[in-house]
């Protein structure tokens, strides 16, 4: 069931047996989740944790005037509220962008691991630091970065983030999200993420049909993003 979540600590660094089995102990029940449901409210204070098991989700904040600012995407292995865990009011909300399956981990069970086990506790830990790391990309991407380069940022991540999972097929991916909602994740209107999605196909770097993104030229495509996988932290390596 958390099979996608040890794939991610594994891909860091080594796991016992002890440490796997703490986590499936920690599992708690599954839900499935429609597609627009919030998952987590700004404002909630959960009691739980929620690993997303399958499909795509999202954070945001939400304006006085409507307006929706995405501020990170999940993919199925991701804790999407870790750090819930030790904020305990949440100060933004998480949208399911696509059906979704998830599993919650009682915060009772994720004090216990934190206490027994130090370097599970790490890893745990580990996972909110490459959040903040791609929020700091994110940030300068939207400050910095014109939207081309933006949008080919976004795609170098994601590859990469599901290549880990297992959710990859060569250099071939599904991103089930609507142009408004990538938009909202880029701060960009839905008119300049069409027009700059049409330019990335033109330039030969990507094809993109409906929900999947076939990458023409990895190293190209990075070099025109000017991506540098370090925030992502890949190396296996001890913690």
């Amino acid at each position: 069931m958390i099979s996608l979540l040890i794939r991610k600590l594994e891909w860091r660094d080594i796991i016992s047996d002890e440490e796997k089995q703490a986590l499936e102990d920690a599992a708690g029940r599954v839900f499935e989740v429609q597609a627009d449901d919030d998952m987590v409210r700004d404002g909630d204070r959960p009691n739980s944790s929620t690993l997303l098991l399958e499909g795509f989700a999202a954070r945001y904040k939400l304006l006085s005037n409507g307006k929706r600012q995405i501020t990170a995407i999940h993919v199925p292995g991701d804790f999407i509220d870790l750090h819930s865990f030790l904020l305990k009011t949440m100060d933004h909300s998480i949208v399911a962008l696509t059906p979704c399956r998830i599993c919650l981990f009682p915060h009772d069970g994720l004090r216990d691991i934190t206490g027994r086990m130090p370097h599970l506790g790490r890893l745990l830990w580990l996972n909110t630091l490459i959040d903040g790391a791609i929020h700091r990309e994110w940030l300068v991407a939207m400050g910095r970065r014109p939207a081309l380069s933006q949008i080919a940022h976004l795609i170098c991540e994601l590859f990469l983030r599901l290549q880990i999972v297992g959710l990859t097929d060569d250099y071939s991916f599904r991103l089930p999200l609507t142009q408004a909602e990538l938009g909202d994740a880029l701060g960009l209107s839905t008119v300049h993420v069409n027009r700059t999605i049409q330019e990335l196909r033109a330039n030969g770097l990507v094809a993109w049909r409906g929900d999947m993104i076939h990458i023409e030229d990895w190293p190209r495509l990075q070099q025109f993003a000017e991506f540098d996988p370090t925030f992502l932290n890949l190396e296996n390596e001890p913690r």
